[in-house]
């Protein structure tokens, strides 16, 4: 007859689909209920991530196991292990499992940039704040996930293409930054007419199946909005610390508090706002003209109960032949040292 002790012992090896870690390891076997009598089994069951294709390929292997053993039929509840449980085993991966930056336990921050609507230069900020994390000696990711509108690679200068070795993709180093795009996969700047399954697929490749290496922060170039793309990649990543980019016009601002909005409805955390086209100073005389209004920025920050990381005026980067990125400002031009301010705000802000 099966009871309590032989239910735990052949669970206890069976390992958390995303922490690699045995249920017994990890005390995932919460709750364990046997009916003698209809030979019922009923387990409760503790992983790092629920309502996954890897749960139900656990499930169906649990089933299997304690039918194996005698069960009549088999009762399954899961639910996700408490996050200091999470942080115990994070940043214990193998060097293998590190590869996977949807496992729990590596320990890259995520940095996803959002924003409400398109033209308010989420991608801009999302290049500059990569570079500028680079520049303070951070080991640092950009994957350019807003799949229809990819423009990372062109915007940093990238000629060259990711390299295919085996089963892995390389990613392109440029500006001290790894850098993983749709772009790169389309010929001639064709456009993207896949369906949302297709593209949830090339954006789990994106995380599984790119040899990042060791990262510190994986930046993340949302697609604008709220759509389906976007959604996908809230549920998909463990954790990740969003910025909104806002323009200082109260309609962008207003639109933009939707995407703040969508990070904490799927529990992700803000770190704060960035506010675009703050202003146009002028060189012949230095004055500040508005020319999208003001407040907007702070006004978003506020609605959503956060903080104005840094307001970045208009202005162009000085544009280098030999080293051609037509969106990253230089260490010494004046909005290039506006991003990295704003670069050690958000590492300060992650250390708390």
């Amino acid at each position: 007859m099966m009871n309590e002790e032989t239910v735990r012992e052949l669970l206890g090896g069976m390992s958390d689909p995303f922490l690699h870690k045995t249920l017994a390891e990890t005390d995932g076997i919460v709750g364990i209920t046997i009916k003698p009598e209809k030979a019922h089994v009923s387990v409760k069951l503790a992983i790092a991530k629920v309502n996954t294709a890897e749960q139900m390929t656990l499930q169906s292997k649990v089933v299997e196991v304690l039918k194996a053993a005698g069960a009549d039929s088999v009762g399954i509840r899961f639910e996700e292990l408490p996050q200091e449980t999470l942080d115990k085993f994070r940043g214990t991966a193998t060097a293998a499992e590190a590869q996977d930056l949807l496992s729990p336990i590596n320990d890259v921050t995520f940095i996803s940039i959002a924003s409400g609507k398109g033209g308010v230069g989420k991608s801009t900020v999302s290049v500059n704040l990569a570079v500028g994390l680079a520049r303070l000696g951070k080991k640092v990711g950009l994957i350019d996930s807003d799949i229809y509108g990819f423009s990372v690679p062109d915007m940093m200068g990238v000629t060259e293409s990711p390299v295919i070795r085996g089963d892995r993709i390389i990613p392109v180093e440029r500006k001290g930054v790894k850098v993983i795009s749709m772009g790169f996969f389309v010929e001639d700047n064709a456009p993207v007419v896949w369906r949302g399954p297709m593209l949830g697929k090339v954006l789990d490749q994106f995380f599984r199946d790119v040899e990042w290496g060791e990262l510190d922060y994986m930046i993340l170039d949302l697609p604008p909005g709220t759509g389906d793309v976007a959604l996908d990649i809230h549920q998909m990543i463990p954790a990740s610390k969003e910025i909104v980019v806002t323009t200082p016009h109260p309609t962008a601002a207003f639109v933009a508090a939707r995407a703040g909005a969508m990070a904490l409805q799927t529990d992700h955390a803000l770190l704060g706002v960035i506010e675009n086209m703050s202003w146009f100073e002028s060189k012949q005389t230095g004055e500040k003209e508005f020319v999208f209004g003001s407040g907007g920025g702070k006004r978003l920050a506020e609605e959503l109960r956060t903080e104005l990381l840094g307001q970045i005026p208009l202005g162009q980067p000085d544009w280098d032949e030999e080293d051609f990125a037509p969106s990253v400002y230089a260490a010494d031009h004046p909005i290039g040292k506006i991003y990295l301010e704003i670069a050690q705000n958000v590492v300060d802000k992650v250390k708390k």
